[in-house]
């Protein structure tokens, strides 16, 4: 991964009917320059229907999360087909497969990651997470799942405030999205 890469985390966590992502706000630019504070990483698509979080570069987690958008309106809001065909379409495009993002999408049924390889990948647990501080907030969320009666919701939250707290390339300004 590029340097570039370094300034996003997302969490997702699924608990008791509702998923929730959840995003911090920091773009940075190289190891040092803070470009901005309050990007927003996390969105609803197909009628709030879908929750996306993305992380990469900023012009490549925009196309990523914009060719799903398109595959979700052809596929009829299918979470796992439009995430395969987007997967088969990303390996086999040549601009596509020098995107340097990720994507994690949900669904009221299904948690996935759409990897920067064009993988998806269903979480065991029905917790993943993304970016540089992605590793600190999923060993938070599956703490605070595990260990509190904490909702969906309040576990993202924390989860992305904790990685805050030990990731530079993360800040506690969050964006949060639920269905």
């Amino acid at each position: 991964m590029s340097d570039i890469l370094k300034g996003t985390t997302i969490v997702a966590v699924k608990k008791n009917g509702k998923t929730t992502i959840a995003g911090d706000g920091q773009v940075t630019v190289g190891q040092n320059v803070i470009m901005k504070s309050n990007a927003v990483k996390v969105r609803k698509l197909y009628n709030d229907k879908v929750i996306i979080g993305f992380a990469g570069t900023v012009a490549d987690a925009f196309s990523l999360s914009a060719r799903f958008e398109e595959m979700l309106q052809k596929y009829s809001g299918n979470l796992m087909r439009s995430a395969i065909e987007l997967a088969q379409l990303w390996r086999g495009d040549k601009v596509l497969r020098r995107l340097e993002a990720m994507l994690i999408a949900a669904d009221t049924e299904k948690l996935i990651i759409i990897s920067g390889s064009g993988d998806v990948i269903e979480p065991e647990d029905d917790i993943c997470a993304i970016g540089s501080g992605g590793n600190y907030a999923l060993a938070a969320a599956r703490a605070l799942k595990n260990e509190t009666e904490l909702s969906a919701r309040e576990i993202a939250e924390k989860s992305i405030l904790i990685a805050s707290e030990i990731c530079v390339f993360t800040n506690g300004k969050i964006t949060l999205e639920e269905i």
